[in-house]
């Protein structure tokens, strides 16, 4: 059994491919979830995954590893990722925040012993979170439909296609030989699912509908994410462009004026750890 990119791009393509002939061909009452029976299959298919597989791997996890050990895993994984997050920001035209990701990159990599010691932050160099999806965001292309996709969680259809990118360019996907990268790939996706069991106990306790619930606080984060924590006001103008097909504007600039999350993180970042397998 081995982790193969094209697979994961293959599977994140076919998922792309059956929203959208979904979105064509079963519609609900809510704009924002047009394909909700859909969508609550796909969220039972992964909470199935979750309980039996993933979670389980996750507290054994966190049960042999002390807490100093798991903190310099996710410290070295977050600084490979702080490479992309300053190009996306790059991208949206914020060059200082560019600028204090790079910085936090060479910071980390050298002094912070390859990334395991946060020294940026320590040093005040703060630790932004941008993708491909927030950067088309930015650009002004509208969410399109939210969809569950199997195995990589929850999406718009905007953040569908970022996620494509986010896992074409992913360092550690692309790392050889596949021995390590595979190794790698899983110990990120068991960190980052330990990282979030505390927050498993809030969703439970508070949400009587963990599906709708889940789905709000997805896009609820998203929209802060892209504004910075600043979103406008919402109006029905801008609600009809947030659920607008994936396309362009007229004017695809940055809006310079446009300027991190939910109590829940409620997808398990799947996507950008490379946890799609196929029998290759």
């Amino acid at each position: 059994m081995k982790i193969t990119l094209s697979a994961r791009l293959k599977s994140i393509a076919l998922a792309t491919v059956a929203a959208g002939f979904l979105v064509g061909c079963a519609s609900t009452g809510n704009p924002k979830d047009p394909i909700e029976g859909f969508n609550r299959a796909m969220f039972a298919f992964n909470e199935g995954l979750d309980s039996a597989i993933v979670k389980p791997v996750a507290k054994g996890y966190e049960a042999v590893l002390p807490s100093p050990i798991r903190t310099g895993v996710t410290n070295f994984f977050a600084n490979i990722e702080d490479v992309f997050i300053g190009v996306n920001n790059l991208l949206q035209g914020k060059i200082p925040q560019a600028f204090n990701d790079f910085g936090r990159v060479a910071i980390n990599s050298t002094i912070g012993l390859l990334g395991v010691l946060d020294i940026a932050s320590d040093a005040g160099l703060e630790k932004h979170d941008e993708d491909f999806g927030q950067t088309f965001g930015r650009w002004g292309v509208g969410n399109g439909a939210y969809v569950v996709i199997p195995v990589f969680g929850p999406r718009t259809a905007r953040d569908t296609v970022g996620l494509v990118l986010d896992v074409a360019t992913d360092p550690v996907a692309d790392h050889r030989p596949k021995r390590t990268r595979d190794v790698a790939l899983v110990l990120r996706m068991v960190n980052d699912r330990a990282n979030l069991l505390p927050a498993d106990k809030v969703v439970e306790e508070a949400a009587l509908d963990k599906y709708s619930y889940i789905r709000d606080a997805y896009l609820q984060r998203r929209r802060n994410l892209i504004h910075d924590g600043n979103p406008p006001r919402e109006t029905e103008a801008s609600l009809d462009r947030d659920l607008a097909p994936l396309a362009l504007p007229h004017d695809a600039g940055i809006d310079p004026r446009a300027e991190h999350a939910t109590p829940v993180q409620s997808e398990l970042r799947l996507a950008r750890t490379g946890a799609t397998i196929s029998s290759q």
